[in-house]
């Protein structure tokens, strides 16, 4: 962990080199989050509910997904660009060195101007919170935390699926955003109010809803079973078939040279 946040500290002062750079990006990440926010605002000024959930609540469930999204995205990038590396070449000179593949890929890139998008959450949840009317008793502080930890986990996964399959296609595959940035548009709501079908390939497919859902019904009351709250720490099981085709292809990589 030293050595980790060593690096972290080293892509830090490299992106600071250039301030400007570095704040006008987090800014358009910011804007680009608050544009979903004014689409959300612009919809309960007509109106007033959807499928029974008010404003904040929206705003709670938009926070959880946004936040969750905005952290992976900044801290586990290198498995978003990993095609790069393969690409480049670059992959040969992590496979040589004595470090593990992932720490390395880890450590490769760290997108700090995401703190746009984190800020964004940010707001939307200290707005919500108060304003939700829900207890925020010892239990659901604990649920929403599991909430954030649990979407980490699954975007993580999803991001390391999409390195894996790099191994087989080199270039990245764009269907993939359909469920790292689809599933964070998607998020923007309970995952309820797109359809049964929907929320199923959610639930069972891409688990999204286990941190995202069903633990919601327990924060916002509409559930009284405390075992819907544990759900996202399924998400960290996600992520072991993920990281199992990740070595699969990494055994099966054949350089594309320099």
């Amino acid at each position: 962990m030293k050595l980790y946040f060593k690096f972290v500290a080293m892509q830090l002062k490299c992106q600071m080199q250039y301030k400007a750079s570095f704040f006008m990006m987090a800014l358009g990440q910011f804007l680009v989050s608050f544009t979903a926010f004014l689409s959300i605002f612009f919809l309960f000024t007509r109106f007033h509910t959807v499928q029974d959930y008010s404003f904040s609540e929206i705003l709670i469930c938009f926070s959880v997904i946004l936040t969750s999204f905005s952290l992976t995205e900044c801290f586990v990038r290198g498995f978003d660009v990993f095609p790069r590396l393969i690409q480049s070449g670059n992959l040969d000179r992590i496979l040589v060195r004595p470090r593990g593949e992932i720490f390395q890929v880890l450590t490769s890139t760290i997108e700090f101007s995401r703190v746009g998008r984190f800020l964004q959450a940010a707001a939307m949840l200290i707005y919500a919170i108060p304003a939700s009317g829900i207890a925020w008793t010892p239990d659901k502080i604990f649920t929403l935390l599991l909430m954030l930890i649990g979407g980490i986990a699954v975007f993580s996964g999803l991001f390391i699926l999409y390195a894996a399959l790099s191994f087989f296609t080199i270039e990245g595959l764009e269907f993939m955003n359909i469920f790292t940035d689809g599933s964070r548009e998607f998020g923007r709501y309970p995952l309820s109010v797109y359809g049964e079908g929907i929320l199923k390939f959610y639930t069972y497919i891409i688990p999204i809803a286990l941190f995202q859902y069903y633990p919601f019904l327990y924060l916002i009351g509409r559930s009284d079973d405390f075992r819907l709250s544990l759900l996202p720490l399924l998400g960290f099981l996600f992520v072991i078939p993920c990281y199992a085709f990740f070595r699969f292809g990494l055994r099966h990589y054949q350089s594309t040279g320099s």
